[in-house]
């Protein structure tokens, strides 16, 4: 196994399984975050991981993290969080600042410099890439963006400004997008925040299989238009 450069005349691919062991899921190096090369690669299980400044790195890990919306877990103290209805949250009501908000954790680095923000921004125009947003009065507390593909969702990034706030993003469009017939959010790597509230790792031969079927099925228009997502019953 290698890692392969990628041309500057061409948005192809390796095989994901073709991804090194050790880093985890590093496949490919180079190219440019062009729209057909971002949708080639989550057409293909494949993102994007980076740091602003370096080369671009391309990941497709394993095991992958994911969740189930059926399968997501809501502890009793959050079901009393969520009984005081603190938020108002939304779809697609301000995609650049939620990429913004994601990318403000200097304490922990972040790889989303300009340029993600640029592309991510391009896709989100393009129709591709959707936002939720977490409102608290007139201020945005919290969110979550990522990239569509059919019945799957490519979660990519979330932030809090207040206790709970992606968490209610995450749980909310869960709802959202099973209601239009999702299935699947791909979380990449599994973290405690993910694994608290469901999310757990299959192979990635079980993802790529399942992106396969679940990216033919498209949703309907409206499950992305720009709306407001009703709160959740506890």
């Amino acid at each position: 196994m290698r890692i392969v450069k990628l041309s500057p005349h061409s948005v192809a691919f390796p095989s994901a399984e073709g991804a090194l062991r050790d880093p985890n899921g590093l496949l490919a190096i180079g190219g440019d975050l062009s729209a057909p090369r971002l949708l080639a690669a989550y057409q293909r299980g494949i993102f994007p991981w980076y740091s602003p400044g370096e080369a671009i790195l391309w990941w497709s890990p394993d095991p992958r993290a994911v969740l189930y919306p059926a399968e997501r877990h809501i502890s009793r103290s959050f079901k009393r969080f969520l009984r005081a209805n603190p938020f108002r949250i939304t779809l697609n009501h301000d995609f650049a600042a939620v990429i913004a908000a994601c990318a403000e954790r200097p304490q922990d680095g972040t790889w989303i410099g300009p340029e993600v923000q640029r592309a991510y921004l391009h896709l989100h125009r393009l129709g591709y890439a959707h936002s939720v947003e977490v409102w608290q009065d007139d201020a945005l507390v919290g969110g979550m963006y990522g990239v569509a593909q059919g019945a799957l969702f490519c979660g990519e990034s979330m932030f809090s400004r207040v206790t709970n706030a992606s968490k209610c993003a995450l749980m909310a469009f869960c709802r959202h997008f099973a209601a239009f017939g999702g299935e699947l959010i791909d979380c990449q790597v599994l973290n405690a925040h993910t694994a608290s509230l469901g999310a757990r790792e299959i192979s990635r031969r079980s993802f790529l299989q399942q992106l396969s079927e679940l990216q033919r099925r498209p949703l309907a228009a409206e499950c992305w238009a720009a709306q407001v997502i009703p709160p959740q019953q506890v």
